[in-house]
């Protein structure tokens, strides 16, 4: 057995009333007083600050960066911008997806960001595949913040006005309290919002100083997962593994046009001919939407079937939505029985409870774009 590790806000949180559990090996704040369902509805009028330290940070530095990290990510690398951020995938020989992430120019390489409970992971794979004068470099001098909402553009702008202008997925270097940050237009929430890389020293100050602002309330684990939820956002380990294609999962945006079929550098990372091959003609299963016809939600691993008791898939997740005030869940099922509208039984203790397939997001996204 290991102690839980804790993140440079837990003193913070303990202060702020947080209920604390453990995620991916860190004590981690799950709700504050008001509890999750005031959480997240707060997110979404007017700005959470997330504790998001957990999360792995990486740096991919040398002269063939770009190329090598190609080589094992999807994404175009050879042509981002210096403000440009990107969400991809690491992915395995069969196309399954070792996890998800955001990639951005940093101000030494390429920075990464990847999920708590697959940072080891990705460091081994990482460092196993990237060749040449090219190094993988851990952060852990570095934290997260996410401040999202409708208001979290108006919090920083008061700190730094030239935040203003970000658009979703641009990032740049910016001055915060004080604090020197790498701030980047994205987030998990669906909401317009802001994730802020800054050194662990620093971050506490930071918090405070976004908290003094009366649109600032922290927000924990519990509201997090019923954003994403809600904006339709896979989580590692539930709605991605590495026995799915971001094909099957819906993220075959992750795959940059210029590494497909007809692209100027088509192919080249783990698993490209089944992952090709599914964006060509199309995955025999499929993550979607399920709005279940009862009040109880359907929880992850909840099998489902059709009109006449065939199988057809089972629930990746699901909750009660805060926002919509009704149960919603994800899905893989079998791509006939993707189509929206399509009545499906849900097998709960027995009993067939009815729920049909939805689109996402549940909730529109409110982003800004350019």
């Amino acid at each position: 057995m290991t102690e839980d590790l804790r993140t440079p806000l837990y003193d913070l949180h303990v202060e702020r009333g947080a209920k604390m559990v453990t995620f991916a090996g860190y004590q981690m704040p799950l709700q504050y007083a008001g509890g999750i369902l005031a959480e997240t509805l707060h997110t979404r009028r007017a700005a959470a600050l997330f504790d998001v330290s957990h999360m792995g940070q990486l740096d991919v530095v040398g002269p063939d960066a770009e190329m090598a990290l190609e080589r094992l990510l999807p994404a175009d690398l050879v042509d981002l911008g210096p403000q440009q951020q990107r969400y991809s995938v690491l992915t395995n020989d069969q196309g399954g997806v070792v996890d998800d992430l955001m990639v951005a120019r940093g101000p030494n390489g390429l920075a990464l960001i990847v999920n708590a409970a697959r940072k080891h992971v990705d460091f081994s794979v990482l460092q196993a595949g990237l060749h040449g004068d090219v190094d993988v470099v851990q952060r852990a001098d570095l934290a997260l913040l996410a401040l999202q909402g409708p208001q979290a553009r108006a919090v920083l702008g008061r700190l730094n006005p030239r935040i203003g202008a970000l658009t979703f997925l641009q990032q740049d270097i910016f001055t915060l309290a004080g604090f020197p940050c790498r701030v980047s237009c994205s987030g998990y929430t669906g909401e317009d919002g802001f994730e802020i890389s800054v050194r662990a020293s620093d971050v506490g100050s930071l918090a405070r100083a976004l908290l003094d602002h009366p649109e600032v309330a922290l927000a924990g684990l519990g509201a997090r997962d019923a954003l994403r939820l809600e904006a339709g956002l896979c989580l590692y380990g539930h709605d991605l593994d590495e026995q799915t294609t971001p094909v099957e999962a819906g993220v075959v945006f992750a795959i940059a046009r210029s590494r497909r079929v007809k692209g100027t550098r088509p192919g080249g990372f783990p698993g490209a001919a089944r992952i090709l091959e599914q964006i060509a003609r199309g995955p025999a299963r499929l993550r979607v939407g399920l709005l279940p016809e009862e009040r109880a939600p359907l929880r992850e691993g909840v099998r489902l079937f059709d009109e006449t008791g065939r199988p057809v898939g089972a629930i990746c997740s699901g909750s009660f939505s805060p926002c919509l005030n009704r149960p919603i869940a994800m899905a893989y099922v079998q791509r006939e029985w993707s189509i929206n509208g399509t009545q499906l039984f849900a097998d709960v203790r027995n009993r067939q409870v009815p729920a049909r397939v939805a689109s996402l997001p549940f909730v529109p996204a409110q982003v800004r774009r350019g």
